[in-house]
């Protein structure tokens, strides 16, 4: 107990010591410590934060000219290669040139063994067998259709006759519609004809008679009328005679009658004579057309009497038409099976006669194929030497000493010189559009200096699907076949407003775009921000794309990153 409250005297007497003014240094210098240490936090957390973000670097967008490329590398071809082959199964004695080496026309590339003899003989008796089967082939019986042939001749025939009595039947029914239209048309004729000979009588008949009551108008004309006439002319006189003899009886005379009488006869003679003369003319003019009429009459009564000797009961016993037309249909039928049944059989025999013809054919050229075999056997039986056919550079050997190849055996492979040699290249079928036949370009790996490669033929790609083209070249100079060269074909050049590297274009599901710097002011300075922006790319080359967009002379685009950056995310530049 005692000790508790010597302890607690001792640290109230320590406190009491303790001035207020100390107390309040304590403080500021605490307060002082805790503000540097927040400031140096604050300044050292944003550097930390700007070593985590993204370090970017950037160049700006130029102007100016591009000259746009396709780059591509290929194997040398030569234009000619020629495949030295065995003739025949050999056995390779030595080999006598290697891979590479330059050879001249007629220089001994292989010798080989000759051909056995037990080969010979094997392949001889192998053609005397296969011209035996030929000549039993041959032996087979040809085919005969004679007796088919007569059946079918004596059908044709028999369809020509009924085919005629069918013609002749159609010409004679046919003939008879027409006579019996001309025989109603001369029926109606005849009435009307008759009707005018009638008509013509009658007037004859009036004429004779001096009496026109029946006569027909149209043929009496003025006689009617003249005769009304002449018998007034008559009356008269005979009224004015009359008077002047019963005056002239009475023992009278009177001048006026007398005049009367006079004037009277003169009038009654005048319409007499006209009457008269008149009559004459008619009669002779209907006389004449009477005799007409009568003949036109005579003449269709010939026609209609022909008609009934032609076609009447004298024509009964004709064959009609139908019954002819019924025959002609039975012979056809009946020609038409001797055909089918004919052509039927001559199918099949002509298949049969096909496939022997194609035996003979396949017996004949295996006959001269062993033929060939055989001389060439015979021919070879002594060559021991493969020479060279043409000037060039053996570029592959197939074959080693002692081995046994078979016949056509590719042994070596020699590129034929003076015929000079070819590179192609696979490229996007789009680019090729920029590029013509006979553009000259550029071989990048021509350490020589000397070789050269121009732009023969622009092709499509043969692989199934492929958008690519085929670019062929024309390589000259110092180099041979099997090399690989790096070309380069300029495709044009332009004047772009704005020309970025290559590595700063990208590419994604929306199309091709660039990463542009965007900078916004913060209280401790400049953040920067990566911003998308979509560009269409107008031409490339091997390091730069001139691009259309919202990229001008000046915009800093990124080209590289030490993190994967995407569209808003703050970044820092590199220092330069």
């Amino acid at each position: 107990m005692n000790n508790e409250n010597k302890e607690n005297n001792i640290n109230t007497t320590a406190e009491e010591k303790v001035s207020p003014e100390k107390k309040r240094d304590t403080i500021k210098t605490i307060l002082i410590v805790f503000l540097v240490i927040l400031l140096a936090l604050t300044f050292f957390s944003n550097t930390i934060m700007n070593r985590s973000l993204p370090e970017i670097s950037t160049e700006t967008a130029a102007s100016g000219k591009l000259t746009e490329r396709i780059r591509g590398s290929g194997l040398v071809e030569a234009n000619q290669a020629y495949e030295v082959t065995a003739d025949g199964a050999r056995t390779i004695k030595s080999v006598e040139v290697k891979s590479g080496k330059e050879v001249k026309k007629g220089d001994v590339l292989f010798t080989v063994n000759a051909v056995d003899s037990d080969t010979l003989e094997a392949e001889e008796k192998a053609l005397e067998d296969l011209e035996l089967a030929y000549q039993k082939a041959l032996l087979a019986e040809p085919l005969d259709y004679t007796k088919e042939d007569q059946a079918i001749r004596n059908a044709r025939e028999d369809l020509n006759l009924a085919i005629a009595a069918r013609n002749e039947a159609a010409a004679r029914e046919n003939n008879a519609a027409a006579a019996k239209g001309d025989l109603d048309n001369d029926k109606r004729e005849l009435i009307s004809k008759s009707s005018v000979k009638d008509n013509i009588s009658s007037v004859i008949t009036a004429i004779d008679m001096d009496d026109y009551s029946e006569a027909s108008p149209e043929y009496s004309g003025q006689l009617p009328s003249l005769s009304v006439r002449y018998m007034e002319a008559a009356a008269k006189f005979a009224e004015a005679e009359a008077a002047y003899k019963e005056i002239t009886d009475e023992g009278g005379e009177d001048e006026a009658l007398k005049a009367e009488l006079d004037t009277a006869k003169s009038e009654m003679e005048a319409a007499k004579n006209e009457y008269d003369s008149e009559k004459l003319n008619v009669r002779s003019s209907l006389m004449g057309q009477l005799a007409a009429v009568q003949s036109e009459i005579d003449e269709i009564n010939f026609r209609i009497s022909d008609y009934e000797s032609t076609y009447g009961a004298a024509g009964a016993g004709a064959v009609s038409y139908e019954a002819a037309d019924a025959d002609v249909t039975a012979k056809q039928r009946a020609l038409q099976e001797l055909l089918t049944t004919y052509n039927a059989t001559k199918r099949s025999d002509d298949l049969t006669a096909q496939k022997d013809a194609l035996d003979l054919e396949a017996q004949q050229k295996a006959i001269e194929k062993q033929k060939a075999k055989v001389k060439k056997l015979k021919d070879e039986s002594e060559a021991t030497e493969i020479k060279a056919k043409y000037d060039g550079v053996i570029s592959s050997i197939n074959v080693k000493a002692d081995e046994k190849v078979p016949d056509g055996t590719v042994l070596a492979v020699l590129d034929v010189t003076g015929e000079g040699f070819k590179v192609k290249l696979s490229v996007d079928g789009e680019k090729t559009r920029k590029v013509s036949k006979g553009t000259k370009a550029e071989v990048v790996n021509n350490w020589g200096g000397d070789i050269e490669a121009v732009l023969t033929d622009i092709k499509n790609d043969t692989v199934s699907g492929s958008k690519n083209r085929i670019l062929e070249f024309s390589v000259t100079g110092d180099v041979d076949s099997g090399t690989n060269i790096d070309i380069s074909i300029p495709c044009g050049s332009g004047q772009y407003d704005a020309i970025v590297p290559k590595s700063a274009v990208y590419k994604d599901s929306k199309g091709d775009f660039v990463l542009t710097v965007e900078s916004k002011s913060s209280p401790l300075g400049n953040r920067y921000y990566a911003q998308r922006v979509s560009v269409d790319v107008k031409a490339s080359d091997e390091k730069s794309s001139a691009v259309e967009g919202d990229v001008t002379r000046g915009t800093y685009v990124i080209t590289a990153s030490s993190k994967p950056i995407n569209p808003g995310d703050q970044v820092r530049i590199k220092d330069k």
